[in-house]
């Protein structure tokens, strides 16, 4: 039913594979990857348990001039507000300095949490499957191996209902502020994305395989709701090729959005709430 794109992503055993490595980022992305893996070290030091690379370049996909540089940092203790600032400022710094990139997003997490039983089909199959060891021990080794099926769907996507009232405060401060179209490109970048991995998730265990590519997201997705389809392959074009069009995020708040909540909720169920949600 999924069209033209076989199901794929899965090793022998029907075992999601990890995608991603240090031998597959583009050659004009490895110094700003030593750049930033040097200054993550020097930045946290001892305090720092592991590094990883994820998305667009240890995928070796990345447009120069338009990708973004994402790593996840884990520290071994619960990181504060500083931790916090200190990477949003080396990210910056990075970016202002490396024009291969177009921004630099560090997420900031600790080793207790990254194994802890309720991130366990979230952040730790996100460790285990979608991310390339930089820097430290690899904690996927502490963790179990993931099947694309709807316990894996529901806790990495299922909060889609939650989070719909975050979007509309981001956008409502974005009209407040009256941003520019340059100036809303990220947030329509991430809301495209994520809408894209929703829909793709609410019928992975149907289609029962993985990938990562926006585009082919948006074609399974399709083919078990077509009524829906053109809307998702927008957004996966929008999560590549950003724009800044207010009535985009519009549209995704009020239509697409509460829709595929609903029905994510219908097919698999909410996400088990967190202890700090």
């Amino acid at each position: 039913m999924a069209g033209s794109i076989p199901p794929k992503g899965l090793d022998s055993l029907g075992f999601i594979e990890r995608e991603g490595s240090l031998g597959c980022v583009p050659r004009e992305f490895r110094p700003v990857v030593v750049a930033t893996r040097d200054r993550v070290l020097d930045h946290f030091g001892a305090r720092l348990d592991s590094a990883y690379l994820y998305g667009s370049i240890p995928r070796g996909t990345a447009r120069v001039g338009r990708s973004d540089l994402d790593l996840l940092v884990v520290l071994r203790e619960e990181p504060g507000d500083g931790d916090r600032e200190g990477a949003r400022a080396l990210g910056e710094a990075v970016d202002k300095e490396f024009t291969q990139v177009d921004g630099v997003g560090i997420l900031l997490v600790s080793r207790a949490q990254t194994l802890s039983e309720p991130e366990r089909y979230d952040l730790g199959w996100f460790v285990a499957c979608l991310c390339t060891p930089l820097l430290g021990e690899d904690l996927a080794d502490y963790l179990p191996r993931y099947r694309p099926d709807s316990l894996l769907a529901r806790e990495t996507n299922g909060d889609l209902a939650m989070l719909l009232p975050r979007w509309r405060e981001r956008i409502a401060r974005a009209d407040s502020a009256d941003e520019t179209e340059d100036a809303r490109r990220p947030l329509v970048r991430l809301l495209s994305r994520r809408l894209v991995r929703t829909g793709f998730t609410l019928v992975m265990p149907r289609w029962n395989g993985w990938t990562s590519d926006l585009a082919d997201m948006a074609e399974v997705f399709a083919a078990y709701y077509p009524a829906r389809g053109e809307q998702m392959r927008a957004a996966a074009v929008l999560g590549c090729e950003p724009t800044g069009d207010r009535g985009v995020l519009t549209s995704y708040v009020d239509d697409l959005g509460p829709w595929l909540a609903e029905e994510y909720a219908r097919v698999h169920g909410i996400k088990a709430p967190r202890p700090d949600s």
